[in-house]
């Protein structure tokens, strides 16, 4: 009898696990708009509790939406920090943990707020003309500092004639002298400069303390006496045109007085004095003109004496850091072989892993991201993401790991993703091992002949990893197995590795992502008949470049790409950034050279199907480049069309409804030529 009833409970319990798995969907376009996910968190100075942005998308506006909310570290009392429906961001804890302060939208834009944690109150204290950034508290809790633009004159006013009452003439040009006048997805920026401002933590005027035409942007940073703060810019006469430079300095709060800190050429940035007064720890490298360049972590005495690099045993560049409690040593993040790492650094250079997986919070690939706070005891608050889930909140205390949200529980545990493999293989061009991703569908089935998406990352000099994307699930769960590749020019392997791309670019990454394709083949996942091939940016340059080189895909997607370096150069918003170090010389001194890697070189070879995307307002990689290649294949009567996202800049998938016509029109064109098995 027994044994009957055993019998059919396991007949019963196997038939729930079954229908529970039926009752599992894959993974679908409007899922997108009910993603969330976890950013910037902050600790409390007693690490019981953390204020974090909670992060999501609102389907009626389309847009991205974030609001602050509070949990204990333990997981427990999870809780909305205010009951205000609008745009909250960077919350800060005052030293005491008695109140947070953070900077929100209002009609007029966006002011400074705090958040008494005793009664649960919240004022506005600032009264400010353009919002403000990089907010931290003074040591003793009176004062908040921050940044903010400070507008200046046009440098050409004409005088223009009065217009009749009730006309409607033209708007005023814009007029700027300036080198950088733009950037992608802000458009025009208004003439002006960053300055460092303080305002009392009871509200009141807000006071400016640096002056000068430079900017001072970025982290700040108190002195423990509360006298000095500490941040970085470049005060030289040349700045502008010495764009890769910067300096850490020091400004006293009453006096106004800068006294420069640091004079490394190249970038000194991000400066944080120990709590003991003692150092002042920094970014930076030495600027020896090339593509790739490692970030170390430097440390000093606060007088800007004693300079020492400390992170020069680890081949990986340092993103952020944290003093510990005892000013003993520091807690930082790198990004390691496509995964974000947490790990213990004391003033020797000792290192030490704490953590795996500090989570990126960009949802749509798989990009690196992310960010952790310290507690006064040392107890750690990070983003943690894994292939599964977007950014969830975690706690790391004494080295144990502990995921304490789920917010994405009620979306997710009803799918089905696609599974995450990674892959590592030999280049053909020099034997170096490569790394890679690989993501089934949901319902893969190995005796099935899946077709086969390489989806190649922008940057170049940038990197996927095992993180969570909402555009790769995508793809996986319209039954296409996907490739992204970290070939070289990718971070996270060193710096010899990244700087392969000096002026050598696209080079043997070609080679590395056709070798992961081959591989692929060899083990049975791909067949030669059955390739796709995509990209963004970079990505769309090495697709373009792709299939310029070989015709072995049935179609190809090339979004918002390069497609002319000698074009594109002068237009970009960013070009000035690495001007001397991609190729030698400039345009107009190398024309060869430029040509040679343009994409467009090899539009003559090109018979691969090809869709050609980019935003309208793409500033980065401008409208332009994508009607190169497309109106080359028209000409040369190649299949192609030309897709123009109204509204989008180089960030496509800013708005979730873009990310999704991004998606879904690749696969659309896939589609057209995708053999039937």
């Amino acid at each position: 009898m027994r044994k009957i009833v055993f019998f059919i409970i396991v007949v019963a319990l196997s038939s729930l696990n079954a229908n529970s798995q039926n009752s599992k969907k894959v993974f679908s376009y409007l899922d997108v708009f009910d993603l969330e996910y976890v950013s910037d968190p902050q600790i409390s100075p007693n690490g019981e509790w953390v204020v974090y942005r909670r992060m999501g998308f609102d389907i009626m506006k389309d847009k991205s939406k974030g609001n602050l909310w509070m949990i204990r570290a333990n997981g427990t009392n999870h809780q909305k920090l205010t009951s205000r429906e609008v745009s909250e961001s960077s919350a800060r804890w005052s030293p005491t943990g008695d109140r947070i302060v953070f900077k929100s939208n209002t009609d007029e834009g966006s002011e400074i707020y705090l958040y008494w944690v005793n009664t649960g109150k919240v004022a506005k204290i600032s009264q400010l003309p353009f919002s403000p950034s990089s907010l931290i508290w003074s040591p003793s809790g009176n004062q908040i500092a921050f940044t903010m633009h400070v507008p200046e004159k046009p440098p050409v006013a004409a005088k223009m004639p009065e217009k009749p009452k009730g006309a409607k003439w033209a708007e005023s040009p814009r007029i700027t002298d300036r080198l950088k006048h733009e950037a992608d997805g802000k458009g025009y920026i208004k003439p002006g400069h960053q300055h460092i401002f303080v305002i009392s933590s009871e509200g009141g005027a807000a006071r400016q303390i640096t002056s000068g035409n430079y900017n001072h942007r970025g982290s700040l940073s108190w002195s423990p006496q509360g006298n000095n703060i500490y941040f970085s810019g470049n005060r030289i006469d040349d700045w502008e045109y010495d764009f890769r430079n910067s300096e850490v300095y020091s400004v006293n709060v009453q006096s106004g007085i800068i006294k420069t800190l640091t004079n490394n050429i190249g970038p000194d940035y991000s400066p944080k004095i120990s709590s003991d007064g003692k150092y002042i720890a920094y970014l930076g490298f030495k600027d020896k003109v090339q593509t790739h360049q490692t970030t170390y972590l430097n440390i000093m005495s606060a007088d800007g004496s004693n300079k020492k690099v400390i992170s020069d045993k680890l081949d990986r560049s340092i993103s952020s850091f944290k003093w510990d409690a005892k000013s003993k040593g520091l807690f930082v993040s790198y990004d390691d072989k496509g995964n974000t790492k947490i790990s213990y650094i004391n003033l020797s250079g000792k290192l030490t892993k704490l953590a795996d997986n500090l989570g990126g919070t960009s949802i749509g690939r798989p990009y690196a991201g992310g960010s952790f706070s310290v507690s006064n005891e040392d107890k750690i608050a990070f983003t943690i993401s894994r292939p599964e889930y977007p950014s969830e909140l975690a706690i790391l205390n004494s080295k144990a790991v502990k995921k304490i949200t789920n917010l994405n529980k009620d979306l997710l545990d009803y799918r089905i993703l696609g599974k995450v493999e990674e892959i590592w293989y030999k280049s053909s061009f020099d034997k170096r091992d490569i790394q890679g991703w690989v993501v089934y569908p949901p319902n893969y089935n190995a005796s099935k002949k899946h077709p086969l998406i390489v989806e190649n990352h922008g940057g170049p000099i940038l990197n996927y990893g095992d993180r969570f994307s909402a555009e790769i699930q995508l793809y996986a769960a319209a039954d296409y197995i996907v490739f992204y590749p970290n070939p070289r020019g990718s971070t996270s392997y060193g710096e010899e590795f990244a700087n392969l791309l000096y002026n050598n670019y696209p080079g043997e990454d070609y080679n590395d992502v056709m070798d992961g394709v081959d591989e692929l083949i060899k083990k049975g996942i791909a067949y030669e008949d059955q390739l796709f091939v995509t990209g963004g940016s970079a990505g769309g340059i090495m697709t373009a470049w792709i299939i310029g080189k070989n015709n072995r895909f049935e179609a190809a997607v090339v979004a918002k790409p390069v497609i002319n370096w000698i074009s594109k150069t002068l237009v970009a918003d960013n070009y000035f950034g690495y001007a001397n170090s991609r190729y030698p010389g400039q345009p107009w001194e190398n024309f060869e050279t430029y040509w040679k890697f343009s994409p467009l070189s090899l539009v003559g070879n090109i018979e691969t199907p090809t869709m050609v995307m980019v935003g309208m307002n793409d500033l980065r990689t401008p409208p332009s480049e994508a009607k190169q290649l497309y109106h080359a294949l028209k000409l040369r009567k190649i299949e192609t069309v030309l897709v123009e996202i109204p509204g989008a800049g180089h960030g496509i998938a800013a708005k979730p409804s873009n990310l999704i016509t991004k998606v879904a029109n690749t696969l659309a064109w896939f589609e057209k030529y995708k053999k039937e098995n």
